[in-house]
């Protein structure tokens, strides 16, 4: 496909997605919705029964208000539980929690390009983002990254978690690696002076966080989350105090790998 052809495609969506407004809907979930999490998302096959309604009931109501386009690839049942399943697992323990700042999420077959959105042949590198501008109620995302953050049990990268975890951050007007919506006042200095040893730790090689994180306190979150919930053991056992704070971020100590149960 042409860059024209793709550019005139996502402009297209662009101008939906803008100017289209649509209330929340009643979502019907695939008949098989229930399956589908507990083969792909270990954090729903590790909770207890009534947690898992409170999940599934979250992931209908998400999808209730954010819609999922799909820019030259299918939206699968698949693609939209993943998306959903990233944007509950880091508000689980919030009730009534609502992503006020989102309303479309864009998937892409491939890795994109940050300052144009374009897939394709032009340069590429970027997983995921959030929008800003024109765009500033939208995330992009790669297709095959949203599903790899969720085929490893025990791996520390989630692209979707990633994005999402931005968002919450976003929620106070900056996204700045200080979650001033989530976490309170008297952690605000622990957390700015833990992020600052990490980061340096990260810099100078004596960290197995994300080296991504050493960017900025922005991208430190998020990768620690990404860490924090999906293996939760390790990062407790290697980052206790950083780990004790998320707690309290999020609160919630995700259930870790030695609770899952293997799928067949």
């Amino acid at each position: 496909m042409s860059p024209l052809i793709v550019l005139l495609s996502l402009a297209l969506i662009i101008i939906v997605v803008i100017f289209y407004k649509k209330p929340s809907k009643n979502v019907i979930l695939p008949h098989d919705y229930k399956e589908l999490l507990r083969k792909h998302v270990a954090f729903y096959r590790s909770i207890n029964n009534e947690e898992k309604i409170r999940f599934e009931k979250k992931i209908e109501e998400f999808l209730g208000y954010v819609r999922i386009h799909g820019v030259n690839t299918t939206v699968e049942d698949i693609d939209k539980l993943l998306v959903a399943a990233s944007a509950v697992i880091p508000i689980f323990a919030f009730p009534e929690w609502k992503y006020y700042n989102l309303r479309d999420v864009l998937l892409y077959p491939d890795t994109f390009n940050k300052d144009e959105f374009l897939s394709g042949n032009h340069p590429k590198n970027t997983l995921g983002m959030i929008g800003n501008g024109a765009m500033q109620r939208v995330m992009i995302l790669s297709k095959p990254a949203l599903h790899f953050g969720f085929e490893n049990d025990w791996g520390k990268e989630n692209t979707g978690i990633h994005e999402f975890v931005h968002l919450l951050d976003k929620e106070d007007g900056e996204v700045d690696g200080l979650p001033e919506a989530l976490l309170k006042r008297k952690y605000l200095v622990p957390w700015l002076e833990l992020m600052n040893q990490n980061i340096e730790a990260i810099s100078t090689g004596n960290s197995d966080i994300n080296i991504y994180g050493s960017a900025s306190r922005a991208e430190f979150f998020a990768v620690a989350a990404e860490y924090f919930f999906g293996r939760p053991d390790l990062f407790k056992e290697n980052h206790e105090r950083l780990y004790n704070l998320m707690t309290k971020i999020f609160q919630q100590e995700p259930p870790g790998p030695l609770f899952k149960h293997p799928v067949n």
